[in-house]
Order: structure tokens, then C-alpha cells, then sequence
């Protein structure tokens, strides 16, 4: 049932992943479901890159090298989990935005739907048991510098893909739904 896979989502950060490969057809079913997102007026805003293998390599390096020319506070530990952390996953996808060129609609409309996008990726993920992490660091503002992208295009985050070992621990949230509903009738 969705709901079941709904709420044993998890976030699954790459230091618990156990770099045991995930399948390129693992990889197209995550984006399948991404593709069937909801959108307003039909603009499919969503893009995704996908890296493996040596372009892990490269992110982590222009991640690295970006965050230390570009801080004011640099950390030898900040810098290496820049640099090591893409190479710990399977497969990272930037998750990018193709702004509506008409500007028919308001640019949040078009970052919620790539969000859904995301969100069905994740939950796809965890039915096939597969740890995925949505990362936005500060240093996606200069994603335009690693990626050839289209006019209106832009990175709002990664998403972390990789197999892992340890099970995960039980959710919960801080309240329950009567706590966030008011009824009007």
C-alpha cells in the first residue's frame, strides 16, 4: 500500500551506503515515476543529469574546490565531505528546473511540481530498498559552471542514490495530523 511506502521513506545519507552498484534500470524506474509528477498547465519542468562512476569523481572535486575559493569560514573537514561525499553514492542526480520560457504560470508552481517529481523518485526508492538523500547546498547557485545548461534552466539540489546495509530507524512525527487540521464546515 502507498501510504506503508510513504512512511518508510527515510532520508539515507551517503556515509551509509555500502557502494554495492545500483542498476541503470533501478535508475530509469526512479525517474519513470518522476516523470508522472503533477503539473500545472503541462510544463514538465523537471531536468535531471545523472552521474556515476568518474563524473562522481568530478562533482566532488568542483564541489571541493568551489566551496574553498568561494567561503569565508573554510574548513579542512567541510572540504573533504565536499569532495567525498558524490563519490560515496551509486548515483547522484541533479535535480534541475526548466523555467516555462511563456512564464504562463509562478515560478513556485514550477519548483513544487519538481519536487513531486523528486518526492516520487524517493518513494520508487524505497520500495525497491534503495537509500536516497535530497541534498541543496549553497554551492548549486554555481551548478551553471559544471552543467551546459539550457536558457532558464537551474540545479535546486542532488539526489543521492545508493544501496545500503543497516536498517533504518521508525519514523515518527513531533505531532499528528488533528494537531495541523482545522475543519470548517
Amino acid at each position: 500500500m502507498i501510504l506503508e511506502i510513504i512512511k518508510r521513506r527515510r532520508a539515507v545519507f551517503p556515509a551509509q551506503y555500502n557502494q554495492k552498484p545500483i542498476s541503470k534500470d533501478q535508475i530509469l524506474q526512479a525517474l519513470e515515476a518522476a516523470n508522472w509528477a503533477p503539473t500545472h498547465k503541462r510544463t514538465e519542468p523537471w531536468r535531471f543529469k545523472v552521474l556515476q562512476e568518474e563524473s562522481l569523481v568530478k562533482l566532488g572535486n568542483f564541489l571541493a574546490e568551489k566551496y574553498k575559493t568561494t567561503t569565508d569560514n573554510y574548513s579542512d573537514f567541510q572540504y573533504n565531505k565536499l569532495k567525498e561525499n558524490p563519490t560515496k553514492a551509486s548515483c547522484i542526480i541533479a535535480i534541475c528546473m526548466q523555467r516555462d520560457p511563456k512564464e504562463s504560470l509562478p515560478e513556485w508552481e514550477e519548483v513544487a511540481a519538481t519536487a513531486m517529481a523528486v518526492q516520487n523518485m524517493w518513494l520508487v526508492c524505497t520500495d525497491m530498498n534503495i537509500g536516497g538523500y535530497w541534498s541543496s547546498p549553497g554551492l548549486i547557485k554555481h551548478m551553471h559552471e559544471f552543467f551546459d545548461f539550457a536558457a532558464g534552466e537551474k540545479c535546486l539540489g542532488f539526489f543521492y542514490m545508493g544501496n545500503f546495509d543497516e536498517p533504518l530507524p521508525e519514523g515518527f512525527r513531533k505531532s499528528g495530523i488533528e494537531d495541523k487540521v482545522s475543519w470548517f464546515e
